[in-house]
């Protein structure tokens, strides 16, 4: 399989001690691109450097998580506008809302999606617009609203590790917004109602990602001891995504891949 990673937090502590391997099992296990998911002042610019370091492979995002908004100063700003100045970072974000822990007041919250909302204004109209890698929980009414205050001055979005309601999905993809699919899917406990809904999304609208060291799928027979994902797991996911919609795994692969490499104008992979 030739399958594309969309979310990875690749440069999180839990992969300091084995990082080159784990980029190589996921070779091995047909993962032919990852997107390294920057979600901070601290952890975007690791996203570049390892995107820089693996030309071709890997690639990276540069924003703030909601969990962090309190960082979003107008230093951090200008940090995440040249960051996004790299051709290896192909997205603005991760950002968006979170409002299941408040790690960050929801005004706070609010304000520094705000000000990467307009980053992607203003990529997009100096001709080198970068899609949106957008977080919600428990926020999607509030998300939406923001949106729609920028509607048709931004460029794509995909609302990464769906999670949500049938109602919310259709919302979504009303929006022609993407979606991306985790190993949430693998939950017999709590992905039964994504089971559900994923046979509704176009294809091209369909992405997958691991959210690694996040979401180890379910699926993974033994479970490793230390329970942390990884980019090699992600077949798991595309195997359970594949029997949800009917299709074979290389269909349900090859969608995905294409999908993806077109939102995120990623080259072929070397």
């Amino acid at each position: 399989m030739d399958l594309i990673d969309i979310g990875a937090n690749l440069t999180h502590d839990s992969f300091d001690h084995d990082r080159d391997a784990v980029l190589q099992r996921a070779r091995e296990a047909g993962v032919a691109q990852l997107v390294v998911t920057g979600a901070s002042r601290e952890h975007s610019p690791k996203a570049l450097a390892l995107a820089q370091a693996h030309p071709g492979f890997l690639f990276a995002t540069a924003g703030v998580h909601p969990h962090h908004a309190l960082e979003y100063t107008d230093e951090c700003d200008a940090e995440m506008r040249g960051l996004l100045a790299h051709p290896e970072v192909v997205a603005v974000g991760e950002c968006g809302l979170d409002y299941f822990r408040d790690f960050s007041p929801r005004p706070a919250q609010r304000r520094a999606f705000e000000r990467q909302l307009q980053i992607a204004v203003d990529l997009a109209d100096s001709g080198t617009p970068k899609p949106l890698f957008l977080h919600q929980r428990e926020a999607h009414d509030d998300l939406v609203a923001m949106m729609k205050e920028f509607e048709g001055r931004i460029g794509p979005a995909v609302v990464h590790c769906f999670t949500g309601t049938r109602k919310e999905l259709f919302e979504c993809l009303d929006r022609d917004w993407h979606i991306g699919i985790t190993g949430w899917l693998c939950d017999e406990r709590r992905g039964q109602h994504l089971r559900e809904l994923v046979p509704h999304i176009p294809a091209e609208r369909l992405m997958i990602e691991t959210d690694a060291p996040y979401l180890l799928p379910r699926t993974v027979k033994p479970q490793p001891s230390h329970r942390r994902n990884e980019p090699m797991y992600l077949a798991h996911i595309v195997e359970e995504l594949a029997r949800d919609r009917g299709e074979s795994v290389e269909e349900s692969a090859r969608t995905t891949t294409a999908t993806a490499r077109g939102f995120f104008r990623l080259p072929l992979a070397p």
